[in-house]
């Protein structure tokens, strides 16, 4: 049997020549290291640190926040005692307007204002301007990354950026439009003063109130049904007087198949009825609730907004397109088919990753529960996952149906529009949480957590345990380091994602070479000349056997010669 082996595995070495011939042609190329560009902080130092300590101003509480960027307290107290109660110095602190939110007097009696007038403009962000090339009044959700936005804010006093000399949009301005925050039974009239090129409206979706106010006008910012829309230069005001408490919703109905998507909506909350209830009447870029309700505290040691949407790129980048209202009109309203568009953008509070991770972290502690509300402005479902946690569902758009009803489960299914109370607990029972820790939360449907098509980006954030953050508002994670994420390289594809994994950088990307490289599957066979010398196509092929037959052939004749060189060598040297 030995004396066969030989020649098989002769046969075989032949047979196999043909692939070692083919590999040292297409030998691949070696990784090279890619240039990682320039990194943002993780967290500035541009924050005053004293902005994250529990404080008291104008005797109002405000809560601790170790994010890397809090709320300026400034403006949280503005938001609560009405910036008509506050000291001048506190409201120079901020880039409100005197009249922004005007609190009026306790009619009831008990220790709480029920009057407010809110007033509400809207902003246009990373829009076009013809003195500019680079877009104006800018708001990066990511590095690099800036769509277009028209966004409600509170009405400022001041500039829409932060200077002269830097574009970057003052912290009013900014996606997602703010949370608005009322008391059940409160007497709230929200004036609308359109600061924009578009004729524009406020739907409060979900919220009690009348079809027509007491003037005769219309009351529900629909204006096929009941009011003209609010024209540019314009105002409005809407009049509301909400029965029931819960988590609602406000957006623009003027074309809201473009109007919605590009910004014009946010989270209404309606706090229940409590004695001495002073609520925090924005939360600009929702997150974290610095001055949560009376309500609240009674149940839950902290209190979070989380509004999730997402943006088209073609939709966001046509509105730059143009200066003139009428062409961006005929684009946006003729020219653009939302039921082609795609997102490629997906954000929470306002921000994709890693800039999530500056003001949308969850802070926990352990066997604390802490207040979840939850808004999905996009255009398409949405599925909230916390990693480690069964979070429990206690409201669906704002309404109780009672403990026989709350449900406990790790991901939660939202159709657009649709609002989600959460109590998520930090008791160690493998229920509740799996203990302490970082731990990420997301929207598991896929493309959520990329940034363009780049992952991971989108609205990825973590809910961190105390201890587990530093004193900036960095959180210390144990995993890859964060940097690439940090750079606008990465969201443009030019850096590889896991370069850095190990010391030979063997996930970098492959040398380009100016050369033409070889195919790696053999082009087809030329077609057979017509003539009548011509050989059959399949004659022309070498099959599998025919290499085998030959390898055996040429083996066995290795074979032979080996075993009978003796012979071969005396007859040569006869010679």
């Amino acid at each position: 049997m030995h004396k066969k082996v030989i020649p098989m595995l002769c046969g075989a070495m032949l047979l196999s020549g043909s692939q070692w011939v083919l590999a040292a042609a297409d030998k691949l190329p070696a990784s090279t290291n890619v240039k990682l560009g320039a990194a943002e902080e993780f967290c500035s130092e541009f924050t005053d640190p004293k902005w994250r300590e529990a404080q008291v101003i104008d005797g109002v509480e405000i809560q601790e926040s170790r994010m890397c960027n809090p709320d300026n307290p400034a403006e949280i107290a503005a938001f609560v005692k009405g910036t008509n109660n506050i000291s001048m110095a506190t409201l120079m602190e901020t880039q409100l307007a005197a009249d922004a939110i005007t609190v009026g007097n306790d009619m009831d009696g008990d220790g709480d204002p029920d009057h407010y007038i809110i007033k509400l403009e809207i902003a246009e962000l990373n829009g076009h301007s013809p003195d500019m090339k680079e877009p104006t009044t800018t708001f990066d959700i990511a590095p690099g990354i800036q769509p277009t936005f028209w966004v409600y804010a509170p009405k400022t006093r001041d500039m829409s950026t932060l200077s002269l000399y830097e574009p970057v949009a003052n912290p009013l301005l900014r996606a997602p439009s703010p949370v608005i925050r009322v008391e059940q039974g409160d007497i709230v009239w929200i004036v609308l003063e359109n600061s924009h090129y578009f004729p524009h409206s406020i739907h409060l979706h979900g919220i009690d109130h009348p079809y027509m106010d007491h003037g005769g006008e219309g009351n529900d910012g629909v204006g096929q049904t009941g009011q003209m829309d609010v024209m540019p230069g314009q105002s409005k005001t809407y009049v509301i007087k909400p029965r029931q408490p819960g988590t609602m919703y406000y957006h623009c109905h003027v074309q809201p198949h473009t109007h919605i998507p590009m910004g014009l909506q946010g989270i209404f909350i309606v706090e229940e009825n409590r004695p001495n209830n002073w609520v925090q009447v924005f939360n600009v870029g929702a997150g974290h609730v610095r001055h949560p309700s009376v309500a609240v505290k009674e149940k839950y040691a902290a209190e979070y907004d989380l509004h999730y949407q997402s943006a088209d790129k073609e939709l966001h980048e046509m509105v730059r397109s143009a200066n003139d209202p009428r062409i961006i009109a005929r684009r946006m309203n003729q020219e653009y088919d939302i039921t082609d568009a795609k997102p490629d953008y997906f954000m929470l509070n306002g921000r994709s990753f890693p800039y999530t991770l500056r003001e949308s972290l969850i802070l926990m502690e352990e066997n604390k529960k802490v207040k979840i509300r939850v808004l999905n402005g996009h255009e398409e479902e949405f599925a909230l996952h916390i990693h480690g946690h069964k979070p429990m569902v206690t409201h669906y758009d704002g309404v109780d149906n009672g403990p026989s009803s709350y449900i406990k489960r790790d991901v939660h299914a939202m159709v657009p529009a649709q609002r989600l109370d959460l109590e998520l607990s930090g008791v160690d029972d493998g229920l509740n949480s799996f203990g302490q820790g970082v731990w990420m939360f997301h929207d598991h449907v896929e493309k959520s957590f990329t940034t363009n098509g780049i992952g991971e980006g989108g609205d990825i954030s973590l809910v961190v345990y105390k201890g587990y953050m530093d004193e900036r508002g960095i959180p210390k994670v144990h995993g890859m380091s964060l940097a690439p994420y940090f750079t606008k390289e990465f969201w443009q594809g030019k850096y590889p994602a896991w370069q850095d994994y190990d010391a030979w950088k063997s996930l970098g990307l492959p040398e380009i070479s100016n050369k033409k490289q070889a195919a790696f599957v053999p082009p087809p066979p030329a077609p057979a000349k017509a003539d009548s010398t011509a050989q059959p196509a399949a004659a022309e092929q070498s099959s599998f056997f025919g290499q085998l037959f030959t390898g055996l052939v040429l083996g066995s004749l290795g074979y032979a010669g080996f075993t009978n060189r003796q012979r071969i060598l005396e007859l040569f040297g006869k010679k």
